[in-house]
């Protein structure tokens, strides 16, 4: 926004486990949109069935398969709505696979015609911490997968 782009949001997360924390989640985003008067598009699927299927025997590549079926739903829905281009969030964290993100959003962009717009958000990490706190929103614990939460748990025993 301080490059001058129109910004809105778009929510679909399927890879998220489970259900109450996709809800939580989602909860936490339209809380912010109301507070902060930003627009956000909550899709209605819910689309785990094609998450699993995706990932199932091919675990070591469960973060590929994730973030293309979200970045490949976001540039469709940028397409139809006629953005300029999309983006993601996934590129603020400093847990996410930051080259592996670029590399599929990269991909789904030429596959669907519309531009993706790079930028390296992580240096905004610990602002995007702080807005959490202005407005009270839930923080998650792990990248919303039930891999990652297990992988977050299993040393634990």
């Amino acid at each position: 926004m301080e490059e001058g782009h129109q910004v809105d949001g778009y929510f679909y997360n399927p890879n998220i486990q489970p259900f109450q924390e996709y809800l939580r989640r989602r909860e936490a985003v339209e809380k912010y949109s109301k507070q902060t008067g930003r627009r956000i598009i909550i899709s209605p699927r819910y689309d785990f069935e094609e998450f699993f299927r995706g990932v199932v025997f091919r675990e070591a590549n469960r973060c590929r398969h994730c973030y293309y079926q979200r970045l490949k739903q976001t540039a469709l829905v940028a397409r139809k709505g006629r953005y300029d281009a999309f983006t993601t969030t996934l590129l603020i964290s400093r847990h996410q696979k930051h080259g592996l993100a670029r590399e599929v959003a990269e991909e789904v962009a030429k596959e669907e015609g519309i531009d993706f717009l790079y930028r390296d958000f992580r240096p905004g990490w610990k602002e995007h911490w702080e807005l959490t706190e202005k407005y009270h929103l839930y923080k998650q614990q792990y990248c919303g997968c039930i891999y990652s939460e297990y992988e977050r748990f299993k040393n634990m025993e």
